[in-house]
């Protein structure tokens, strides 16, 4: 018999709690106890996802010198593991390891990160706080490594003066080097900035004339960028001290058309190599080069380009950036910067370079420029300019970009042109220099110079 007949048997057809008592283990029992192996086994599922997970530094290091870094861990793992011993007996320091701090330095050369730097402070100006004191002065195993020698760094004209950053000029491995320090009062956003065109320098690789970025030191604080010092500073400055030296024959100042040749030709070279990296400089004048203390000639101001990418959304602050009267017709009326646009004002950097220092359209306001351009006209050609130079200064300074030398053909004709330059006439200028006039003609009213370091 079914079921439903054995209940009908036992109870009444109206005994409704008989009938629910017959059934309450199929009905009440068996789901209840369902239920509770759902939740028992619910449970640990939600315990191990939503458990508390230990936090981890992760510092991300430009992917290009992974292979140089492990290759500089394992040659000087005994190093490495002695100075541990001997800073452990001081005080409790975390294991390098595989957890870089910082950036690593370009390849072949050590990097900085992670050491704790001895350093003093010499000299400073009266109005330039002296951050570097704040480092902890302890010496390490690496004593060859250490900064001596720590003076700040005077600004010069042609470098603008930055909140957030301050120069210092000290003593690496018995080299000049450059320190751009972050001062310790950086918010987030400027440390990012300031990590990010470290990252981006770093990534562009060493090249002959561009200054060698020798590493960067994340910790202990301060941050700071460690960059190669040339002793003759920017371009522009070397060019001024040039015109008013007059000691004669053998002066390190001595400018001749040829050395215009040669020192145009590193920096065309550097040129060429960052528009190959994809970069477009923007920037291109003597105040954006660096002279050694044997006259080589190194293109820095890299800035502008990393300005350019992370403020790409924002072209009115960007434009008021770099100075008008080195800019090209497409950049000032579009703002379209091009290889070509480059070579413009690379056109205007020789004009500079042979004037020893003088403003580019002196007779005219920035404002005015472009309709200057616009109606043919174009650089005068300088007393002491020969026809060959002139002759490359018009080409780089075309109104159609497309008549503009390459990169390529920019470099075969300045090589060119350095075999046959005189070697002997030492260009001189009679007119002394005057700043402020000087800030009136090239515009620095109306913009800004981010230039150097």
């Amino acid at each position: 018999m079914s079921s439903n007949s054995s209940t009908d048997n036992l109870c009444a057809s109206d005994d409704r709690l008989c009938i629910t008592k017959e059934y309450d283990l199929a009905v009440i029992i068996v789901p209840v106890v369902l239920l509770f192996l759902f939740l028992v086994t619910l449970l640990p599922i939600f315990i191990m996802r939503y458990r508390p997970r230990p936090r981890r530094t992760r510092i991300t290091v430009p992917q290009r010198y992974h292979s140089s870094s492990h290759r500089q861990t394992q040659s000087h793992r005994h190093n490495q593991s002695h100075r541990h011993n001997q800073s452990h007996r001081h005080t409790q320091r975390p294991s390098r390891g595989h957890h870089l701090q910082g950036i690593d330095a370009p390849p072949g050369i050590n990097p900085l990160e992670h050491e704790e730097l001895p350093m003093s402070v010499q000299q400073v100006q009266q109005n330039v706080r002296p951050t570097l004191a704040a480092v902890p002065q302890r010496s390490t195993e690496r004593h060859n490594r250490g900064f001596s020698q720590v003076t700040a760094l005077p600004l010069s004209f042609s470098i603008k003066s930055d909140d957030t950053v301050q120069l210092y000029r000290a003593r690496m491995d018995n080299r000049d080097v450059v320190l751009r320090v972050l001062k310790e009062t950086a918010n987030s956003s400027e440390k990012q900035n300031f990590y990010g065109f470290a990252s981006f320098v770093s990534g562009l690789g060493p090249h002959p004339f561009l200054p060698a970025l020798l590493g960067v030191v994340s910790t202990p604080s301060p941050a700071m960028m460690v960059v190669e010092e040339l002793q003759h500073r920017d371009l522009l400055g070397f060019l001024w001290r040039c015109r008013q030296d007059n000691s004669g024959a053998g002066s390190s100042c001595d400018m001749t058309e040829k050395r215009i040749f040669t020192m145009a030709g590193q920096v065309a070279s550097a040129l060429e190599y960052l528009h190959n990296q994809g970069c477009i400089h923007g920037n291109v004048g003597a105040r954006s080069v660096l002279v050694g203390g044997d006259l080589t000639a190194k293109l820095w101001g890299l800035g502008s380009i990393y300005r350019r990418r992370t403020q790409a959304n924002s072209p009115g602050e960007v434009g008021e950036m770099e100075l008008k009267k080195w800019q090209a017709p497409e950049v000032l009326g579009r703002r379209i910067f091009t290889q070509s646009s480059d070579v413009w004002s690379f056109g205007i950097l020789l004009y500079e370079m042979v004037t020893l220092g003088d403003p580019p359209f002196a007779q005219l306001m920035a404002t005015e420029l472009l309709q200057y351009l616009q109606r043919g006209k174009h650089l005068r050609r300088p007393p002491t300019c020969s026809n060959s130079l002139y002759s490359i200064i018009r080409t780089c300074c075309a109104w159609n970009a497309q008549h503009r030398l390459s990169m390529s053909e920019l470099i075969r004709k300045l090589h060119a042109g350095e075999q046959s330059a005189n070697g002997s006439t030492v260009l001189r200028v009679s007119e002394p220099l005057n700043i402020e006039r000087y800030l009136r003609e090239a515009g620095y009213g109306e913009a800004y110079n981010y230039a150097v370091l």
